[in-house]
């Protein structure tokens, strides 16, 4: 089995790419789903972020937008949130991995792969880029979205040019759907991982 790490800043389109490795036959781990979930209604992580967040959930329900714009701020704070996640995420992954014992391949879409000295534990790596302009223009069209958000999330991300000097694999989505398709495709073809459902 190939573990292939899928990462790459904001809005260079992970998901986009991910669904195209999805879509070849290859089993998706989706770590920012995960936490997601965890932290919906009802999902393993609220109470404990309430605790140690006080004010970011109100009947069950967590503020993500109160949530991040604590964390953001303040680079302390989000290593107890990571504290708490992390681990969480990592069970999960571990499940997944689990299920899918006989795949020949499996991708995890990990935004911040490099920033948590992840990438030892995969044996290639992707790397989903985009010129600025183009990464800007689409993550301003994100609902909440502001010019400052978006520096204090990039800030806190490694640089595209570092992550792609790091990489196995680039995948470039600055261009049509097709290009990025047949760029996913050559490297399962070069991986020796068959394309298709």
């Amino acid at each position: 089995m190939i573990r292939i790490a899928l990462t790459g800043s904001i809005g260079m389109g992970k998901s986009t790419v991910a669904r195209m490795f999805e879509d070849a036959g290859i089993p998706v781990f989706d770590a920012d789903a995960v936490v997601r979930q965890l932290q919906a209604p009802g999902g393993g992580l609220v109470d404990k972020i309430g605790e140690l967040f006080p004010g970011t959930v109100r009947c069950g329900t967590l503020d993500r937008a109160c949530l991040a714009h604590i964390v953001l701020a303040d680079p302390a704070r989000l290593a107890v949130l990571e504290q708490i996640v992390h681990p969480v995420v990592r069970e999960a992954r571990e499940a997944f991995v689990a299920e899918h014992l006989d795949a020949p391949a499996l991708l995890f879409e990990i935004p911040l792969l490099f920033e948590t000295s992840g990438e030892g534990e995969f044996d290639k790596v992707v790397v989903v880029s985009a010129p600025p302009d183009v990464q800007r223009e689409r993550v301003l069209q994100r609902a909440g979205m502001t010019p400052a958000k978006l520096e204090s999330i990039l800030a806190r991300q490694m640089a595209d040019e570092e992550k792609r000097a790091k990489a196995d694999f680039v995948v470039d989505t600055s261009s049509d759907l097709s290009t990025t398709e047949r760029q996913v495709r050559e490297i399962l073809a070069c991986l020796g991982v068959a394309h298709g459902r």
